[in-house]
Formats: C-alpha cells, sequence, structure tokens
C-alpha cells in the first residue's frame, strides 16, 4: 500500500466465481510464491493457490476500497457445512475427535493470509472483526485450524514448538492429538532449557494473535512437505475468553 494512502476496509463473503478467484490468487502470492508451497492444483501459469475443497468453504475477503485490491482473506468451514463435505479439512492431519464430541458449534480457520504491505497494520483488525461477526450469526463456540510455521526441518523450529508444547497446551478435553504415523513430538527442548523470550520471537503473528486471544494448540506438529510448513493446531473456546476477547468475537468491533 502507498505510503500516505489511507485504506478504506470492507469485508465481504465471497459470492462469485471472480471472488474465489481474486482469494486464490492472493494465496499464491502468499503461500506459494512467498512459502514455496506447492500441491496437485496449483495453477502456476494463472498464479492460483487453490485446491479441490475450495468450493466447500465461506471464503472472507478483505478489500481495501481506496486502492481497489484485496488485502487478505480467511476461509472458513462451520460444522454444518462440514458435515456436507464429508468432514474437516484439517482431519487429513489430526484426530479432532475430542472437538467433534464436545457437542458444540465448530467453526475451522484456514488459508488466513494478507498481502504483504498490509501486514501490521489495522488489515488484521477489520479481517477479525468480520470474523466475530461471522462466530456470532452462526453461534459457533469453538474455533480451530491448523497454522503454520516456514520450513519442514523440526530441529529449526525445536524451541517455538517445544514452547508452545510446555506452556501452551489445551486443556484435555479439547487436546487434538496429530494423527498417528504423521506426527512430529514438539517437547524437543526441556523446558527448563528454553530461553522464552527467543522461542516466542519465532512464532509467526498469527500464532501469537491467536494465543493472545486465548487460544491453544493441539498435541504434535504436522510436517506438510508439499507447502514447505510445518503446522499445528490451534483450538480457540469461546467460553474461555476474558472480556475483552469476548468483545472482539462477539460481533464488538466495527
Amino acid at each position: 500500500m502507498p505510503r500516505g494512502v489511507a485504506a478504506d476496509f470492507e469485508v465481504r463473503l465471497a459470492r462469485t466465481e471472480a471472488d474465489l478467484r481474486a482469494a486464490q490468487r492472493l494465496r499464491y502470492e502468499v503461500f506459494v510464491a512467498e512459502l514455496g508451497a506447492d500441491g496437485a492444483m496449483v495453477d502456476h501459469d494463472a498464479g492460483l493457490g487453490r485446491d479441490r475443497v475450495d468450493p466447500l468453504f465461506d471464503h472472507l475477503l478483505l478489500h481495501d476500497r481506496a486502492q481497489d485490491r484485496l488485502a487478505g482473506v480467511y476461509r472458513v468451514m462451520r460444522d454444518d457445512m462440514a458435515a456436507r463435505a464429508g468432514g474437516f479439512y484439517s482431519a487429513s492431519e489430526y484426530d479432532l475427535t475430542p472437538l467433534l464430541n464436545s457437542g458444540r458449534r465448530l467453526l475451522e480457520l484456514g488459508r488466513s493470509c494478507l498481502a504483504p504491505s498490509y501486514r501490521g497494520g489495522a488489515a488484521l483488525h477489520h479481517l477479525w472483526g468480520a470474523l466475530a461477526e461471522y462466530v456470532a450469526e452462526h453461534q459457533i463456540e469453538l474455533l480451530f485450524g491448523v497454522a503454520s510455521f516456514k520450513g519442514t526441518d523440526p530441529s529449526a523450529l525445536a524451541a517455538p514448538l517445544s514452547l508452545l508444547h510446555h506452556r501452551h497446551l489445551a486443556p484435555p478435553e479439547l487436546r487434538v492429538q496429530v494423527r498417528e504415523g504423521l506426527g512430529q513430538r514438539m517437547d524437543l527442548i526441556a523446558e527448563d532449557k528454553l530461553d522464552r523470550r527467543a522461542a516466542m520471537a519465532a512464532v509467526p503473528g498469527l500464532i501469537k494473535a491467536y494465543l493472545r486471544m486465548g487460544g491453544h494448540v493441539g498435541e504434535g506438529a504436522f510436517v506438510d512437505h508439499a507447502f514447505n510448513t510445518t503446522d499445528v493446531c490451534l483450538i480457540l473456546d469461546r467460553r474461555q475468553m476474558d472480556a475483552r476477547r469476548a468483545r472482539i468475537y462477539g460481533g464488538g468491533l466495527t
């Protein structure tokens, strides 16, 4: 975004095929061109970061009206949508049984990204404000989804993964587990050996934002070689939020 130009944000759901392609173009820019992801349905010629389940989700689009460009996207799936789709996307990486058996309304979050020039500013605030309204409208109680570290070498991520394991594990009744045979242990460094400040500095901003909102992580990480990422599963329980978090996810933002 050019300096001196104030953004004028609008967030809405994708309604057309053109809307979905716009989201996929931004995802290509971030996940493929920037982070090195790939996949069977990634269209390098058209610059689209797409996959087979995109039509099954709702897509929140953050549009900068002043610049007439897409600033950010969020892909979301409610439990009623997942029932029609044959399950949640992250079930391929994590055993979601604790969430599925909770009897509570679920929302899966994924493919969240901002264009580079909108990071560190008000854009994420606006996108999450719209997510809050969506959560309130559909009476969602538990939010979850995979979030990623760049890279597939667990030893290079030992400190932040260990910090998440020691300090931010979800309570047992909500603690999903990485699927057997697919997982990577996260407790790679003993807690008393961790430099917690340095470890937290290595945690991606989106994951830190979820933690500040009261989020926790599941047990184990998933190394996704196709996407060049190491994933953790984040779980956010609305019932446990403090007043500030409840205001944000209760639709209090504008």
